[in-house]
């Protein structure tokens, strides 16, 4: 037994207090996968993304008709409409039979829709159910990604509008091209030589994988209200597409020999069947999401897991820093830093820089710029901006006011040493401002920090 604790803990050491970036490559990757495994098992665990999956089977379920019916329509002016019931006989593959007669009925569905008999208010209601779809996969990718913040009702109009209208023609387009070209006399010569004949056969039958990847990492880097990295984006899409592929020849197999479920739920069979495979799907599809997510913000990779928050003193010490570098580069004419960057940059949780901007924010120090995402830069002045500002900024974060908490009894003595730290802070940070801090570069930036780690106790470095 001592010897199996022993052998746990040294390999947890070895997974989690490693350094990543003082080791081989090779070994660092190693690393990166096991806790990107470590962390997937525990979110699936903890139940929260089969509860998305769960309400997007639900929101499919109502949105699907309308949200084909509109592309159907975008599609039929191209002359491409024919295309959307092989596409949708490819996505119910698994189900057999039962995906045929699922993909007949849609597509009578769809068909049916016109727009003379719907009228406006039925148009308009159409497009809101469609629409409604995509705010909800969004919810859900932002909730993968830690994004509090949605889209305005502009750029989600928009922004849907394109997937739902664009992104089939796009789609359905790259399978003609890819089509015609291989039916080509050219391709046909090419096959008879070996061994390019194996390498057309190869390439033929990685065809549906790379466009299975090709749309999962279309939707990995739109729907996040963030920015996503397409390196990070294509490591989820292609986690996400191999293990749709190999969910889809599992769940065909378990049709095969369910025939006990048909004969319980008897008409209901195929509609229950058709939600099970939306639900694995749309897993499936959140999983490569949060995979995206690790692979771009490794800082999340923790034993621990939960909300990551900072403590008070770490957002202090984030506080200063972030104060540096977005004066360095304003000064030093640099692109401004997104929440994103300066979480990764300083390894700290997303939330938590973001919070810390929050505070900032709120106090008149910083302003967002009209980017997506939006970017920070001085609301005001650095000359006049004093770095003791900083600090009150985020101690004084989400504090209530008098009306809205009953403060806690006054003691003398508690007063008194309040009072004193308070003037002792002040009397170390008397007159210094932001541009003192962003003009003195790195060894300002070391006094502050130490400043803040001797009056509090708080190692100097952090990671």
């Amino acid at each position: 037994m001592e010897k199996a604790k022993h052998l746990t803990s040294t390999i947890s050491r070895a997974i989690w207090e490693t350094d990543t970036e003082t080791v081989p490559r090779w070994k660092a990757g190693l690393i990166g996968f096991v806790r990107i495994l470590f962390v997937m098992v525990r979110d699936l665990s903890e139940g929260m993304l089969n509860l998305r999956a769960m309400s997007l089977v639900y929101t499919t379920l109502l949105s699907l008709v309308p949200l084909l019916a509109i592309s159907f329509s975008v599609l039929k002016g191209f002359g491409v409409h024919n295309q959307l019931e092989p596409l949708l006989l490819n996505f119910l593959e698994p189900m057999g039979d039962k995906g045929v007669e699922i993909t007949e009925k849609i597509i009578g569905f769809v068909e049916n829709v016109k727009a003379g008999v719907l009228g406006a208010a039925g148009l308009g209601l159409l497009v809101y159910t469609a629409i409604s779809l995509m705010q909800k996969i969004e919810r859900a990718f932002n909730y993968t990604w830690h994004v509090t913040e949605h889209r305005s009702f502009a750029q989600r109009f928009s922004g849907y509008l394109s997937v739902i209208l664009i992104g089939p023609l796009l789609v359905f387009s790259s399978m003609g091209i890819t089509a015609s070209v291989m039916s080509t006399s050219l391709v046909a010569k090419i096959t008879a030589i070996e061994p390019l004949g194996t390498l057309v056969e190869i390439a033929t039958w990685l065809v549906p994988y790379l466009l299975i990847v090709g749309a999962f990492t279309f939707i990995y880097i739109f729907l996040p209200n963030t920015r996503v990295r397409l390196r990070s984006a294509l490591v989820g899409a292609a986690v996400a597409g191999v293990l749709w592929k190999g969910v889809g020849w599992a769940f065909a197999s378990f049709l095969v020999s369910s025939t006990k479920y048909t004969a319980v739920y008897s008409a209901f069979a195929t509609l229950i069947m058709f939600m099970i495979w939306l639900y694995v799907s749309w897993l499936v599809l959140l999983i490569g999401s949060c995979i995206t997510f690790y692979h771009q913000h490794p800082e999340y990779l923790t034993a621990s897991g939960g909300v990551m928050r900072l403590s008070n003193r770490l957002k202090e010490k984030v506080a200063l820093l972030i104060g540096f570098l977005i004066a360095e580069s304003y000064y030093r004419d640099r692109p401004p830093w997104t929440a994103s960057q300066l979480g990764q940059r300083l390894r700290v949780p997303m939330e938590g820089a973001q919070t810390v901007l929050d505070a900032l924010e709120q106090r008149g120090m910083l302003s967002r710029t009209g980017d997506d995402p939006p970017a920070y830069l001085p609301a005001r002045p650095l000359e006049t901006t004093a770095v003791k500002e900083l600090l009150d900024a985020v101690r004084a974060a989400e504090e209530q006011s008098d009306r809205e908490f009953r403060q806690p009894p006054s003691k003398a003595a508690v007063d008194k040493l309040l009072v004193d730290l308070e003037e002792g802070t002040q009397g170390v940070l008397d007159g210094m401002t932001l541009k003192d801090l962003a003009l003195a570069g790195g060894a300002a930036e070391q006094t502050v920090v130490e400043i803040v780690a001797d009056q509090e106790g708080m190692p100097e470095k952090s990671g």
